[in-house]
């Protein structure tokens, strides 16, 4: 595994190879990362992971300040998975010249998570499009846990860069059902007991709730009594049918965003 952190050396060494696969994170590195990673080094002549914890895209500044960094710890495990480049950038490699504000994006930003974070599909966008430009990848790879993040960002993609194909991955869980996040070192074992009982009573009502034999407020009002401090949003959308062109088969899923004391948890089951 080589480490880059100048964007020129790293281009000088990928320029002349013809399948790269990469995968962007923010690091803390865990078994959900692994395996869009693993799907890389199955699918790609070379694989990229970058780190790059992105300041633009978090609404507070507490958040991005918290954001687990384990940088020791994740080059061993990269190195492990047998990667063939993890490219660590500065912010000044990434925005020489500051944010893109008027970057174009799918209104389906306006939904979900965009409700209560606004810039932040943008200022996710924004940062993807800068490491598609510099690496050039054939293939990069996206985790469906952030389902909200893989259909704008595909939308994108398939827009600006049609060379370039996006492939999302499914969730990894936990043995108890939580979603496998960076997120989940800040929650304490009690909280990890309530995210998994949220989990899995998603999971056994969902059919109720297509349908319609339960309703999303009597959902609500059960998961605030597991210990939940407060939810965002909890919707049920045909994923098909969020951005166009829209697809005819129907596919539900109930997404969530909820508070465990200050930690915000996101889901779609």
């Amino acid at each position: 595994m080589k480490i880059f952190s100048d964007k020129n050396k790293l281009i000088k060494i990928i320029q002349n190879e013809k399948k790269i696969g990469f995968v962007p994170t923010m690091g803390a590195i865990h078994s959900g990362h692994a395996s869009l990673i693993k799907k890389s080094l199955s699918q790609c002549s070379k694989t990229i992971v970058s780190i790059y914890i992105n300041k633009p895209q978090f609404n507070k500044k507490n958040d991005f300040k918290n954001y687990p960094k384990m940088l020791n710890s994740d080059i061993l495990k990269l190195k492990q998975l047998n990667i063939d480049f993890l490219y660590l950038p500065s912010t000044k490699q990434i925005y020489p010249t500051g944010q893109n504000k008027k970057i174009k994006i799918s209104s389906f930003k306006n939904k979900l998570c965009g409700k209560f974070r606004p810039g932040h599909f943008e200022a996710i966008t924004d940062v993807i499009d800068r490491f598609i430009k510099i690496i050039k990848p054939k293939i990069i790879y996206f985790g469906e846990k952030d389902m909200q993040q893989l259909k704008i960002l595909e939308n994108f993609i398939h827009k600006n860069h049609k060379k370039i194909k996006v492939i999302g991955c499914k969730t990894i869980r936990e043995k108890n059902g939580i979603a496998k996040s960076s997120r989940n070192i800040l929650l304490t074992t009690k909280e990890k007991k309530i995210a998994s009982k949220v989990y899995h009573f998603l999971f056994n009502k969902k059919n109720k709730l297509i349908n319609k034999k339960l309703s999303l407020i009597n959902i609500k009002k059960i998961i605030l009594k597991f210990g939940v401090k407060k939810v965002d949003y909890l919707e049920l959308l045909n994923i098909n049918k969020v951005i166009k062109p829209y697809k005819k088969e129907k596919k539900f899923k109930i997404f969530i965003a909820y508070y465990l004391n200050s930690t915000r948890l996101i889901d779609n089951v």
